[in-house]
């Protein structure tokens, strides 16, 4: 008998998506077609089988063996909950899988475990962040998929190994899988972390060589980048340890250890995206304090102009008053004699000035 927890089942639909749409499931109309495939765990041991109707999967679901339904696409409701109600899985828990976009959410129930995640990915500028949801049901002898945006084969890596095993699966092999699927959508986030710093670390570069306003715009996308990986892996850090501490009895000690992990997996993301953050902030303050050197530089060149030319001012402003009692005025060099003493002083006031350092190029890279 299923038991939810008040509110497990609820529906928490997001107000956007968390990032872009993929380009095929953008080209549907957000809406991939549906198709279905079975991975079922035989004595001999497991075996891939497409679907084409509910009657397939009701001949295989007789048999009794672990069954591991993979659902690619969302956009044939009617088709999907068909091919659930043969497997008699509870009507309550579809909201959650079936509607488009949810919270990132870990629930386990009595007799049912339920993940939704999102898959996270870098269209062809890193810039641009694209999502899909994968929602992952768990229940005795049933593991079901619900992908919004495949693409090819649903988890190749994890099929081909299970096509290559042989000998028949237990019953509790089916939350390993569930593991497996979960960290696998997690472990993808740390390329895209990596790919993230490296970018930051060029940003931070050029922010104190050559700054320029584009330079803030790009660290602003990736720090909104990061906001949206976090807000993923926010919710799963206290999900997790809640599940840990229920004791599900779907999960075998081996999940169990799994999940522990998991949960160490989780707080190290958490932790990095919070580090990538921070970086963005330093390229902001790094960005702030290059112009204000060049600021600073372009003011000192301005000031060095200024204490040059004011004394020549100054002398200018004396030989060009018009009083009648001066001697320079009748004086056949006093012109020359002017000039002479205008260059000597700019000399001396270009020397002290050069003395003093005020010549050095603070913005020049050392």
């Amino acid at each position: 008998m299923l038991r939810p927890t008040p509110g497990a089942l609820n529906s928490h639909l997001l107000e956007e998506r968390p990032a872009n749409l993929p380009a095929h499931l953008y080209v549907q109309g957000g809406r991939h077609s549906s198709c279905f495939s079975a991975v079922l765990f035989e004595r001999e041991g497991p075996r891939l089988v497409p679907l084409e109707s509910c009657q397939e999967l009701a001949q295989l679901h007789r048999r009794g063996d672990p069954i591991w339904l993979r659902v690619m696409g969302l956009a044939d409701r009617r088709q999907v909950e068909a091919m659930l109600e043969v497997l008699q899985v509870p009507p309550m828990l579809l909201p959650p899988l079936l509607e488009v976009p949810q919270r990132s959410r870990v629930d386990g129930l009595d007799g049912a475990l339920l993940v939704v995640l999102h898959r996270l990915s870098f269209a062809r500028d890193p810039l641009h962040l694209l999502s899909s949801q994968v929602g992952l049901l768990l229940l005795p002898n049933l593991l079901i998929t619900f992908e919004e945006a495949p693409s090819g084969e649903s988890f190749p890596a994890l099929t081909a190994w299970l096509e290559s095993r042989v000998g028949a699966a237990e019953h509790r092999d089916l939350d390993d899988i569930l593991h497996f699927l979960v960290d696998e959508l997690l472990d993808e986030l740390f390329p895209m972390l990596e790919q993230i710093a490296n970018r930051l670390d060029d940003l931070e570069e050029a922010a104190l060589r050559d700054p320029k306003p584009k330079l803030l715009t790009r660290a602003f996308e990736h720090r909104s980048n990061l906001r949206t990986i976090r807000n993923q892996v926010w919710p799963l850090r206290h999900q997790i340890r809640v599940l840990l501490r229920q004791r599900q009895q779907l999960l075998g000690d081996e999940a169990l250890v799994g999940f522990q992990e998991m949960a160490e997996l989780v707080e190290l993301l958490f932790e990095n995206c919070e580090l990538l953050r921070h970086q963005c902030d330093a390229i902001t303050q790094a960005y702030a304090a290059s112009v204000g050197n060049r600021m600073n530089q372009v003011m000192k060149t301005l000031t060095i102009l200024t204490s040059i030319f004011a004394p020549l001012t100054f002398i200018g402003g004396i030989y060009g008053m018009n009083f009648a009692a001066m001697p320079e005025l009748s004086w056949r060099y006093g012109y020359l004699y002017a000039l002479i003493l205008m260059a000597m002083v700019a000399l001396i006031q270009a020397y002290w000035l050069w003395r003093r350092g005020w010549f050095q190029d603070w913005t020049a890279p050392r």
